[in-house]
């Protein structure tokens, strides 16, 4: 039982003798990956361990109690503990996402609603910045086109982990799950009879790539550039600074203007375009492998939600795994865990149903 923990413990041996090799510390980049790979093993391994010890001690508990009752209590207390241990482990050693550590590009977009999706789409965004400070990341806004009233007709967001994540929590294992749409419920501050009306937003979820990740062709691309339409009298109107990117075999279309330069904007459009065609690239994988997956919704249509969120109750529903909370003002200030919880704990419980390969 857990052979493949013997082959674990032996390359953390060797992942530890690595990282403290000072010449590894000349390629950050080989001394990221070897702390990735510390991050992954460390717990695993060290579960791997105390499942043994607590294993040993339950048979010599047994063998007492076989001449002398007392220890019967004893055998029992292990016999549970072990058991929970054994529980962690095979929760730890389930197939993982490949990009499960990976850092996140989120993308926020305004559906249904006009200006009152747009606000909505702000305040997701606010969500998702006070998640990432809860949590200890680093957040940039990549690119953000704004509403009249205040909010964003789409905004996207770059959230980064500043150290190497244990297993299950960097962005993209955390994050993964809120892609799709999420509805809201309430009174708009556009209306004057105190109706409440419904609208949606949808949030797209793509592991950051990096170079290694996708090979983009500059001869696929097409490139525009253009006059930013943010709002009147802001000197990036007065440049064609906004940036268009077309990759022509795909179709995808990333396009920024947060930026005064049309070189930063161009940076910032490469990095949303790289991570885009590393999703497609995972879902075509996923399909061609016949390995159903949970799939972000790409259209913002409100009969296609994966969340509501309606104000007058306070209330949370996540209606793939039948989360219900009324604390919804606790959430959109960032206390996102729980329901993130929930819909890891229903992925776990479906691919332990799996049967194996």
């Amino acid at each position: 039982m857990f052979e493949s923990c013997i082959d674990m413990a032996a390359e953390l041996d060797q992942v530890e003798a690595g990282l403290a090799d000072p010449a590894i510390h000349g390629d950050q980049a080989a001394a990221r990956k070897l702390g990735r790979r510390y991050a992954q093993l460390r717990p695993i391994v060290a579960t791997y361990r105390e499942w043994l010890t607590l294993t040993g001690d339950l048979h010599a508990a047994r063998e007492f109690a076989e001449v002398d009752s007392s220890f019967d209590l004893e055998v029992k207390s292990l016999d549970l503990r072990v058991q929970e241990v054994a529980e962690k482990l095979t929760h730890l050693l389930l197939p993982r996402d490949p990009m499960d550590d990976k850092d996140v590009i989120v993308e926020i977009k305004a559906g249904e609603g006009g200006d009152e999706s747009a606000l909505f789409a702000a305040d997701l965004m606010r969500m998702y910045l006070r998640y990432a400070e809860r949590r200890g990341w680093s957040t940039e806004v990549l690119d953000a086109v704004e509403s009249d009233l205040g909010g964003y007709k789409d905004i996207s967001i770059a959230v980064k982990s500043k150290s190497a994540p244990g297993i299950g929590e960097a962005p993209f294992a955390r994050l993964k799950f809120e892609g799709g749409v999420h509805r809201v419920q309430r009174v708009p501050v556009t209306e004057s009879q105190g109706r409440i009306h419904t609208s949606a937003a949808g949030v797209m979820v793509a592991p950051e790539a990096e170079d290694v990740d996708v090979t983009v062709d500059p001869n696929d691309l097409r490139i525009d550039v253009y006059r930013s339409s943010g709002p009147g009298g802001q000197s990036v109107n007065t440049t064609d600074s906004a940036v268009r990117i077309t990759h022509v075999p795909t179709g995808v279309v990333v396009s920024c203007q947060n930026e005064k330069s049309q070189l930063q904007n161009r940076e910032q459009a490469m990095r949303i375009l790289r991570a885009r065609l590393l999703a497609v690239a995972q879902e075509q994988a996923a399909k061609d492998a016949s390995d159903v997956r949970r799939s972000q919704v790409r259209t913002v249509d409100r009969s296609e939600r994966i969340r509501t969120y309606n104000f007058p109750e306070n209330r949370l529903n996540d209606h793939r795994v039948g989360f219900k909370a009324h604390n919804l003002d606790q959430v959109l200030d960032g206390e996102l865990d729980p329901v993130i919880e929930a819909c890891i704990a229903a992925d776990q419980q479906s691919r332990l149903a799996e049967p194996s390969s």
